[in-house]
């Protein structure tokens, strides 16, 4: 087995409402531009590297957000290569079909599989994925919550040679926080590692001890201009197993009314989890604020959940006939 550390850059659709969603087969968060890899030498340092642009073909248009983060146009879009011909690529370069991937965060994972999904391509290929995130917070005795690739080579004081929010770059500083780490030790406890994670926490409970309506977890997050941009910060919308540490995909976020939204994040080996966001509006700024709570989500709770995204649906269908009423008045 050899490991490569990889990182995506991917534009989005302009709304989420985008006409391009009736053509695809899922709900593609995100269209890849760029993917970006280092190779770990035996001593888990960084080895060769590579690097491609992508043409996309779904999400064509470069989402301001996007451009402005990563710095990409138009031009060096229409430069890209297809995706089929990008990952073709990139798999002959990784070798042979033992590779682990390993990122910072468990975003990469979802986005790569969305794309390979869309264009209907292999991924046997990959035999697994590691999030050095994780072993990171073990290792320096931090809590769950994600923590920026930033501030980790700040942690590390690993100087900023390579321009961030690049894939490449970001690839390549992700392998220099991965070789001050214990890679042998942390790949060694990895399964272990949420479960060690989720013990710091300070609400926690041990299984044993813990109600199935108890919260598993509890956050807070300051300081959004909308709504809409919180839903947008992968910090509140990604969620892992917190048992085996998966990227999982939610059902639907589900608005409940009075600032409150919740969603279903089902793990085929550790069950269901029911995430709820609660927003509040700050006293003297235009800015919100939210809590989220994480829950083993048990059968009476899954039928809560499934009976408000009903109610949600039949808002939703409401408003649109009203909204053509009065179109033709």
């Amino acid at each position: 087995m050899h490991y490569v550390v990889v990182d995506l850059e991917w534009n989005q659709a302009m709304s989420s409402k985008s006409s391009v969603f009736n053509r695809l087969p899922i709900h593609l968060r995100g269209e890849i531009i760029e993917i970006g890899a280092v190779k770990l030498n035996e001593d888990f340092t960084p080895g060769e590297e590579f690097t491609i642009d992508v043409k996309p073909v779904y999400f064509r248009r470069m989402h301001y957000k996007v451009k402005k983060i990563t710095g990409f146009d138009k031009d060096r879009l229409a430069h890209g290569v297809p995706f089929p011909e990008a990952l073709e690529r990139f798999r002959a370069w990784c070798g042979d079909d033992d590779v682990t991937f390993i990122t910072w965060g468990c975003d990469d994972q979802g986005i790569l599989e969305q794309n390979i999904i869309i264009h209907d391509l292999d991924w046997d290929w990959i035999s697994g994925w590691i999030n050095l995130q994780m072993i990171y917070n073990v290792q320096t005795g931090l809590d769950k919550n994600q923590k920026s690739l930033a501030s980790a080579m700040e942690h590390f004081e690993i100087a900023q040679t390579r321009v961030a929010h690049d894939a490449l770059g970001d690839a390549y500083n992700t392998a220099l926080v991965g070789s001050r780490l214990d890679m042998v030790e942390g790949l060694r406890r990895y399964d272990e590692a949420a479960r060690i994670l989720a013990s710091r926490m300070p609400n926690f409970k041990a299984v044993e001890d813990r109600q199935e309506t108890d919260t598993l977890l509890h956050d807070s997050f300051e300081g959004f201009t909308s709504k809409s941009a919180a839903f947008e910060d992968e910090r509140l919308t990604a969620f892992c197993c917190p048992v085996c540490g998966e990227p999982l995909n939610g059902v639907k976020w589900v608005n409940q009314g009075d600032g409150r939204y919740m969603n279903l994040f089902p793990c085929a080996e550790h069950g269901d989890y029911l995430v709820r966001l609660r927003f509040r509006k700050q006293t003297n700024e235009p800015l919100w604020n939210l809590n989220r709570l994480v829950y083993q989500a048990d059968e009476t709770m899954k039928e809560y959940y499934r009976g408000k995204a009903v109610q949600a649906r039949r808002r939703g269908r409401r408003r649109t006939r009203k909204n053509r009423s009065a179109g033709n008045t």
